[in-house]
């Protein structure tokens, strides 16, 4: 008997439309998103679903969004979210709202002082912001960045704890030439003052889309611990950028070393072998074989 068709209440099209937007490529929602609109063919319950799904994928992929009044950028994270749709960026202390849906900046407001980290943070903080420029301009020449206080921001002395979060990401866009991906990388900096000390805490991700004639995802992640000792702010930061140059660069050089490596092992491994005969299995005319004209005769084909 054949299987009864299931209908799906509007709960099930909703979480489905949702699972297909957070799981669209790096720079590809958008796209994904009117090919979703089209299929639920209901405004309403499309609109629930990104207004869940948007804002998620927006902080998971760090998506930066120009403000206006030549402001520069401001990165979309989990870090830096103050309320719904309100981002802050401590470079120019201001707090961005966002419309997470079509991924635009509405508006501009002053970050109100009790938003900011006090000013012995903000030292370390702007220390580690300017040598974190310099690495970014050298090794991302289209990668922005950004340093936030995530714990400990009223700090006002070398007695307390507190905890900062640098985020790199990098995009390449190019969906003329079927391909988008990007680097995206968080470094927790927990700054403890009794054992003087700072504590850093890597995550590396890097995702990439090709689709011409296909569909192929990369997706690999990496994480990594590393420590230093407290100095003056101008000289924690050197230490600090220095540790995530080396742990970059060498999950890089690791990446690098793996895809050089598959044609030889990895695809070899996964495409299927020739047959001894060392021929092409003939598609085109696969009738002649005894094995499909018993099938046919089975199914009573060709009567």
């Amino acid at each position: 008997m054949a299987d009864e068709e299931v209908e799906l209440n509007d709960e099930q099209k909703k979480e489905i439309a949702k699972w297909f937007l957070l799981n669209a490529p790096a720079g590809e929602i958008q796209f994904v998103a009117k090919d979703v609109k089209k299929i639920l063919n209901d405004d309403e319950l499309y609109h629930e679903a990104a207004s869940e799904a948007f804002p998620q994928y927006n902080k998971s992929h760090m998506v930066c969004i120009e403000m206006p009044g030549l402001l520069g950028d401001v990165i979309l994270t989990p870090f830096n979210e103050l309320e719904e749709n309100e981002f802050l960026d401590p470079r120019t202390a201001q707090v961005a709202i966002i419309d997470n849906i079509k991924q635009v900046c509405t508006e501009v407001r002053p970050a109100l002082d009790e938003e900011l980290p006090s000013a012995y943070v903000e030292e370390f903080r702007g220390s580690i912001e300017a040598e974190i420029a310099r690495y970014v301009g050298e090794m991302y020449p289209k990668g922005v960045y950004s340093i936030y206080c995530v714990n400990g921001k009223d700090a006002d002395g070398p007695e307390f704890d507190f905890e900062l979060v640098v985020v790199i990401s990098a995009t390449r866009h190019s969906p003329q030439n079927f391909c988008n991906g990007s680097w995206r990388s968080t470094w927790n900096i927990e700054f403890k003052n009794d054992f003087q000390t700072i504590e850093i805490r890597g995550k590396m991700q890097v995702v990439a889309h090709y689709f011409e004639e296909g569909n192929v995802q990369l997706d690999t992640k990496h994480e990594c611990n590393d420590s230093t000792i407290m100095q003056s702010p101008e000289d924690c930061a050197v230490a600090v950028a220095n540790i995530i140059r080396h742990h970059e660069a060498e999950y890089s050089a690791s990446l690098e070393t793996s895809y050089s490596n598959l044609p030889d092992t990895t695809f070899k491994d996964l495409r299927r072998k020739l047959p001894v005969t060392r021929t092409l299995f003939p598609w085109h005319n696969a009738s002649q074989f005894s094995l499909t004209r018993d099938i046919a005769k089975e199914l009573g084909a060709g009567k």
